[in-house]
């Protein structure tokens, strides 16, 4: 009976305070914040013992193998929950409630979008602390911009369909981290690294380019709701996109031209 009771406390607990609508946005930007320290270090551990040219890596380098391995994992969670509330959910669909689309959320698409917030910050954190090592100052920015939409989004349940579709992009990050991983190793010659060039390539054409414009053709079609928006969330939600495309761009252009050596290598 004693553990009945502890457990009904603790369940009374988690629900009225962990859980509630009021706490949930800190609640779960902790829980990524944590989340991403225990993929740190359980990628360490795991790496020391299984990869025998990991410990040979330099210290610089073990960081940035650990670095991406959180953004893998944060980008695997977040693609699958924004792909979901995108196009299975039905919380923003346009037939199934009466309210603005601009303006709905839910306990989990909060609490989604913290666990996001909750990356950014640790990720932006490291860029900053091992800066240049971990990305240059495209990379600070597109972070800073990331943090700004997600969070805004996530406090006022503001825009947050639009900032699920920009988070989709996400797709695009292990396939960039494993074209890292595989260089590291050695096997840039590999057939492994060819074929994640042309995965790559697509990814990014479709989640990063193609879905942009889907993005900015519903914005144009509930215009109308948008509108309603206060000043600040119209220009995350417009205007953040829109750097982010011609970023997009600009990384695309790279692809292409990387894609291009490999294959003239390969000949």
């Amino acid at each position: 009976m004693e553990i009945k009771s502890y457990q009904d406390q603790a369940e009374l607990f988690v629900k009225e305070y962990l859980l509630s609508d009021s706490v949930i946005p800190y609640t779960s930007v902790i829980c990524g914040i944590c989340a991403c320290m225990m993929v740190y270090d359980i990628t360490q551990l795991f790496c020391n013992v299984y990869f025998k040219s990991y410990p040979s890596l330099s210290k610089i380098k073990q960081i940035e193998w650990s670095n991406r391995s959180i953004s893998t994992f944060h980008a695997i969670f977040i693609a699958i929950m924004s792909l979901y509330f995108v196009f299975w959910s039905d919380l923003y669909s346009d037939h199934q409630y009466a309210d603005l689309v601009a303006f709905r959320s839910s306990a989990l698409s909060t609490f989604t979008l913290g666990v996001s917030v909750g990356y950014f910050l640790v990720d932006l954190g490291m860029i900053i602390w091992f800066y240049p090592f971990l990305g240059g100052m495209e990379y600070v920015v597109h972070h800073l911009l990331a943090v700004a939409a997600v969070a805004y989004s996530m406090l006022t349940g503001e825009g947050q369909l639009y900032t699920f579709m920009v988070l989709i992009s996400e797709t695009t990050t292990p396939g960039i981290n494993l074209r890292w991983y595989l260089d590291t190793a050695g096997m840039k010659r590999s057939r492994a690294y060819l074929i994640n060039g042309v995965v790559i390539f697509v990814a990014w054409l479709v989640a990063r380019i193609i879905l942009f414009v889907y993005l900015f053709y519903h914005v144009y079609l509930h215009y109308d709701q948008v509108k309603q928006l206060n000043t600040y969330g119209r220009l995350l939600i417009v205007v953040v996109p829109l750097v982010l495309s011609v970023m997009n761009l600009m990384w695309f252009g790279k692809i292409i031209k990387g894609m291009r050596k490999t294959l003239a290598k390969r000949k």
